[in-house]
C-alpha cells in the first residue's frame, strides 16, 4: 500500500510521519504528512515526535473546548424563562436574554440553570 493511500485511513486528526530518501519526499505533497529525510538525526526524529504530539494536544484540547450545542429542550426552556420576564417585568426579548446571560455568568451556573431558577420561582 502506498503511503498516500495508508494516510488516507487514518482517523481525523492525526497526522502520519513519512521517513523517506529525499528522491521520495519530493513526490510528497500532501500537508497532512510531516515528512524527514534518511539519513535521520535522532535529536530531528525526538523533535519531529514532539512537536507532532504538541500539535495533537492542542487540537483535543480546542475540541474539548468547544460549547456543546443545545438541544431543543434546553432552547426551549430559555424561551420559557424569556418569555416570562418579557411579560412579568416589560423587558424585550433581548433585555431578557442579556438578564439570565448576566445573572448565569455572575452566579456561575449556566443559562439553562439559570432559566430554570427564573421559571421555578415565578
Amino acid at each position: 500500500m502506498h503511503y498516500s493511500q495508508l494516510n488516507g485511513y487514518l482517523p481525523k486528526g492525526f497526522e502520519m510521519l513519512l521517513i523517506a530518501s529525499p528522491n521520495k519526499l519530493e513526490e510528497c505533497t500532501d500537508n497532512n504528512i510531516v515528512c524527514l529525510s534518511m539519513p535521520i538525526k535522532m535529536t530531528d526524529l525526538v523533535n519531529t515526535l514532539q512537536m507532532m504530539f504538541y500539535n495533537y494536544s492542542r487540537r483535543r484540547k480546542k475540541e474539548k473546548d468547544k460549547p456543546k450545542p443545545r438541544t431543543d429542550a434546553e432552547k426551549e426552556v430559555i424561551n420559557k424563562a424569556k418569555l416570562v420576564l418579557m411579560e412579568r417585568n416589560n423587558m424585550t426579548e433581548e433585555e431578557a436574554h442579556r438578564y439570565i446571560q448576566k445573572n448565569s455568568m455572575d452566579s456561575g451556573t449556566n443559562m439553562v440553570e439559570m432559566a430554570e431558577m427564573i421559571l421555578s420561582l415565578m
